[in-house]
């Protein structure tokens, strides 16, 4: 495959996956959290975040299709999970489960909605079903296009542990604001998953 065919893939997987947005949206998330907890988190969702991409990169549509799950009805469940998530930042409740909870009770956010659907959402991962696609079972065109995916999910890394830094800025005030400010584009997000579900389905204009 030409340079600029990985340039492209690179330059769609982290405008998809967008590690700079996704920063604040980690101080939110796990606002309230010790530098070692916030570090932990970060790490786990790293990692199931490539395990997931790689899963689909490798085996695509089938994994939906073994369990028959179309793409469409994916994001749609994306969509809402995600919508639950930001009502709980834009009324808090989050941070008010947090101080009834004790340490080992917290909830652990790696899993849900960091690596998925945050990190690796439907929109990344349909990006690495068409990209491995293109290739035409070109091996190492399909191992460099999980090696880029790897970088960029690395960058989501570097974010989200410099996300301290981001907190230790805004103050406590700074961080109630943007929380809300982010449960209300996150709530807009979940609703664009969900449009985007049903479009692919044609229940809705595109």
């Amino acid at each position: 495959m030409e340079l600029t065919f990985y340039i492209s893939a690179f330059v769609t997987l982290f405008v998809i996956i967008d590690p700079i947005g996704l920063a604040p949206l980690f101080v939110a998330i796990t606002h309230g959290m010790t530098s070692h907890e916030r570090r932990a988190v970060a790490m786990r969702a790293a990692g199931i975040a490539i395990g997931l991409l790689t899963l689909f990169g490798v085996l695509g549509e089938a994994v939906l299709g073994f369990v028959g799950i179309s793409m469409p009805a994916f994001r749609i469940a994306g969509g809402i999970l995600l919508f639950l998530t930001a009502l709980d930042m834009l009324f808090e409740r989050r941070s008010k489960r947090r101080e009834d909870q004790t340490e080992e009770e917290r909830p652990d956010p790696s899993v849900f909605p960091l690596a998925t659907p945050l990190i690796a959402g439907p929109g990344s991962m349909a990006t690495m079903i068409l990209l491995t696609g293109e290739v035409q079972g070109d091996f190492a065109a399909i191992v460099f296009i999980h090696l880029i995916m790897a970088v960029v999910i690395g960058l989501v890394l570097v974010m989200f542990l410099t996300a301290g830094l981001l907190e230790r800025a805004l103050g406590k005030t700074g961080i109630n604001v943007v929380t809300r400010l982010l449960g209300m584009l996150l709530a807009a997000l979940s609703v664009q998953f969900v449009l985007d579900g049903l479009a692919d389905l044609g229940l809705a204009p595109v």
